[in-house]
């Protein structure tokens, strides 16, 4: 949820009942809803809170989404709060898959990014290519490291237990593991991550670099070589 003491705008609500006692609890006026993509996990709370709310939600262009809504492409944006969100498309947990990145947010960017990246994990590929989600991991990749990520699940601990598998001598991804170990016990949430953090520890955005290409290649070496290093870590993940 994002607010400003008065109005609040919320993303990708699988559920109404949170967002409703949020809104009452802060005095709040739900005025627009953001959504990603598709998966009933992100889009059942919509119809009930659009209905008891009034608020505009905005989605992917190319998805089926609870209507009405207004749809959402490339390069376009919506106007939260006085922020301008920027629309970018990136295929691959689903064919239509959407994020929404701002400049600029108390000081620094800001990235709604659904299913696309996790912290050190990136999504299933249910409708879209290893391609298609390489590309997209690139886009998000590219963007500031300061970038706060602000993904959809607390995935955080099993995703690092993947990536020490890839990556067991990746320093910085074991002294992150730890700080999320301790986050969780304190029952603290992982998230925001940031960019800079990913590019460091996931090794979804690392199938570049030569121990991450290495393990890919010692866990399967025949699909390494025919489908490429992304796609195999892929495959590993979905079975670890």
């Amino acid at each position: 949820m994002l607010h400003d003491d008065r109005a609040a705008w919320v993303v990708d609500p699988g559920d109404a009942q949170p967002v409703l006692q949020a809104l009452e609890a802060h005095g709040l006026r739900l005025m627009g809803i953001l959504v990603t993509h598709h998966h009933p996990d992100h889009t059942a709370g919509v119809a009930q809170l659009r209905d008891a709310t009034g608020a505009s939600v905005f989605g992917p262009q190319r998805e089926a989404m609870p209507e009405p809504l207004c749809r959402l492409s490339q390069d376009e944006t919506v106007d939260v709060l006085g922020l301008q969100f920027h629309v970018i498309e990136v295929p691959g947990h689903t064919s239509g898959h959407i994020a929404y990145y701002c400049e600029a947010m108390d000081g620094a960017p800001l990235l709604f990014c659904g299913d696309t990246l996790f912290s050190g994990g990136c999504g299933r590929l249910f409708e879209g290519t290893p391609a298609q989600m390489l590309a997209s991991l690139e886009k998000l990749a590219a963007l500031p490291g300061e970038t706060r990520v602000c993904c959809t699940h607390e995935y955080t601990l099993s995703n690092l237990k993947f990536a020490v598998a890839v990556e067991p001598d990746n320093a910085a991804l074991s002294a992150y593991q730890r700080h999320c170990q301790t986050l969780r016990a304190q029952g603290t949430p992982t998230l925001p991550s940031t960019i800079a953090q990913e590019r460091a520890i996931n090794p979804f955005l690392r199938s570049d670099v030569a121990t991450v290409a290495n393990s890919a290649r010692r866990f399967d070496a025949e699909q390494a070589a025919s489908q490429g290093v992304f796609a195999t870590l892929r495959a590993w993940k979905n079975q670890f």
